[in-house]
């Protein structure tokens, strides 16, 4: 998507923002501040301008001045009357920051000090400006056109008052002065609008919420380009127009992340594909028990799900994952969205899963990786949209590894005989002696009735015999409990995929709720 648009560029440490235009293309966002640049005659720079006004019996110097000192801002320019002797010198403008009166230093003087020296400064006022590119927003300085004109105000009124100086001075003079205008060598400028930063969109990443917290900002975001380079913080009007931006340059940012798979995939193996990736937040917790976020990518690709603190951009890249999880042994589940009706559920219910994470967490767009050892990584997205995203990709994924794998086999023990357990995607269960690999027991998927198991190494699994109807229980002892019974979930989503995969895509949590709003 490309797009344009006026918004505010929020500073912390100030607390003011400053009015900027955003530039959107495809692959870059620009972010643009007014400035007044020379555009002929002499070369002579314009930031320092020095201008005599004459002063006229009707309309003054017209023109109108804002802030102070006493605002910590330098008093600026915020009106120019068209005709008045202000617009016709050609060179000054709303924005410009006044420095210098008729030779005194006023950058540090309050507003009425300032009101003071132009009203008693004589029919000939020569004042020395400079163009402030951050003008604080509480200003209310019109925006837009270059022109000097005050038809183009805001109409918003502004905390601080507005001198107007439109209106006579004391003038020595009480003749008709001849007006001002500007000579014919004289340089001349013009507003217009500059590039101050473009930040590359490609592996980019957004974030809506002050830096580790769960604290949203309102109507604003930080956009991060991959080598760190910053935005700051964007600042939007409204909601609408807050969530239009994140929304187009969310789009943006996907396109380009997956123009980067397409040619990462050109040189990998037709398994080893890379399905997914992207930005998302992980959920930290701090020594204090405090929540921290801190961004990470993920990715996708061939038999393994990787968590990177920065994208790869090499082949070299993807061992320097901080984590790399089999696909077939991890649980992915949506936070605050479930409905009832899905296929994953399904598979809950077989095994018996029912843990519930503790959603104290203020973030919505949440989903957590649940991997071996009873561990899990708990993350968040910035768009709903995402989220359906990564739900379909992991599902995706998992099911192509469960039925490229075909099968995957543990060892476990039972009264100190040392067993192998297997799950096939074609068999079903197969437990059988590690010695003499003579088959204890087999069942197929859909004889799995329940599942329970200590929270340990131990699991019950209740199996019907298709000829007496009645329910046998297998108990068995594994290392690493949580890597199988989410192995045993995996084929069996599969399973189900594999029957119905129109019904898979009807489960979407995500993309139901996505609807649904």
């Amino acid at each position: 998507q490309t797009k344009t648009g006026i918004a505010l560029l929020y500073d912390e440490v100030s607390e003011n923002a400053y009015d900027i235009r955003l530039n959107l293309t495809k692959e870059v966002l620009t972010i643009q501040k007014q400035d007044v640049v020379c555009v002929s005659g002499s070369d002579h720079s314009a930031n320092h301008r020095t201008v005599t006004l004459r002063r006229q019996p009707v309309g003054g110097l017209g023109l109108s001045i804002k802030g102070g000192a006493e605002h910590k801002v330098p008093v600026v320019i915020s009106k120019i009357f068209k005709d008045q002797a202000a617009e016709q010198t050609g060179m000054l403008f709303i924005g410009d920051a006044i420095i210098q009166v008729n030779g005194i230093n006023v950058e540090s003087a309050t507003h009425e000090e300032v009101v003071h020296l132009l009203r008693n400064a004589g029919d000939e006022v020569t004042i020395t400006v400079q163009y402030l590119r951050e003008a604080p927003s509480f200003l209310k300085l019109p925006l837009g056109s270059p022109g000097p004109s005050s038809d183009h105000s805001s109409g918003t009124s502004s905390p601080l008052f507005d001198s107007g100086l439109h209106l006579n001075g004391n003038s020595t003079n009480t003749a008709p002065s001849s007006p001002s205008s500007p000579i014919a060598n004289e340089p001349k400028y013009e507003k217009r609008w500059l590039d101050a930063l473009s930040v590359p969109l490609s592996m980019a990443r957004i974030s809506r919420y002050k830096t580790g917290t769960d604290k949203l900002r309102s109507n604003a975001f930080e956009v991060l380009a991959l080598d760190g380079v910053s935005t700051g913080i964007l600042q939007f009007y409204t909601a609408q127009e807050s969530a239009d931006w994140l929304r187009a340059m969310s789009t943006n940012i996907s396109d380009l992340t997956l123009q980067n798979m397409k040619m990462a995939n050109k040189c990998c193996s037709p398994s080893d594909q890379i399905i997914h990736m992207g930005w998302v937040n992980e959920r930290l917790e701090g020594a204090d028990s405090s929540q921290l976020y801190k961004f990470k990518f993920l990715a996708l690709k061939g038999s393994s799900f990787y968590i990177f603190s920065t994208p790869p951009v090499s082949t070299l890249d993807w061992v320097r994952a901080e984590k790399i999880y089999n696909l077939c042994e991890v649980l992915f589940k949506i936070h605050k969205l479930w409905l009832v009706d899905d296929c994953w559920l399904q598979a809950n219910l077989y095994l018996g899963i029912h843990q519930d994470f503790d959603l104290e967490d203020q973030r919505p767009y949440c989903f957590s990786v649940m991997v071996g050892h009873g561990k899990s990584h708990y993350f968040n997205v910035e768009l709903g949209s995402e989220l359906a995203v990564w739900e379909k990709s992991f599902q995706r994924a998992i099911f192509l590894e469960v039925q490229r794998t075909g099968s995957k086999t543990y060892m476990c023990s039972w009264q100190g005989d040392t067993l192998c357990f297997t799950v096939d995607f074609a068999l079903g269960f197969t437990c059988f002696d590690s010695k003499t690999k003579n088959v204890l027991w087999r069942f197929k998927f859909s004889q799995l009735k329940g599942s329970s198991d200590d929270g340990k190494t131990r699991v019950k699994l209740l199996f019907q015999n298709l000829d007496t109807k009645q329910i046998e229980t297998k108990e068995l002892e594994f290392q690493d409990l949580t890597a199988v019974l989410h192995c045993i979930h995996s084929f069996i989503a599969a399973k189900v995929a594999s029957v119905d995969p129109v019904f898979i895509d009807s489960q979407s949590i995500a993309r139901k709720y996505m609807y649904s709003n």
